[in-house]
């Protein structure tokens, strides 16, 4: 599958997710992931931004991005069966 990276939710629990594909999109760069206690839930997919500090944080997108980015990541999975 892919790996698992432990993250903090709003509340500061630790949830752990398998990060199932990295990928791009005009110039912009998205995960792919799912929780790693429901590997049958549904694919959240987020885009990568650097803070402030030059770290990697994972941003929520709305409808809209999101059907773009589930078109590239669709189209990811297309080429990886091949």
């Amino acid at each position: 599958m892919g790996e698992r990276h432990l993250f903090y939710d709003e509340l500061g629990n630790e949830v752990e997710f398998i990060v199932k594909a990295k990928f791009s999109l005009d110039d912009t760069d998205y995960v792919a992931m799912l929780p790693a206690n429901d590997i049958e839930s549904a694919t959240y997919i987020l885009r990568i931004d650097i803070d402030d500090n030059g770290d990697e944080i994972l941003v929520g997108i709305d409808d809209n991005e999101l059907k773009e980015a589930e078109g590239a990541y669709e189209e990811l999975l297309k080429e990886n069966l091949q």
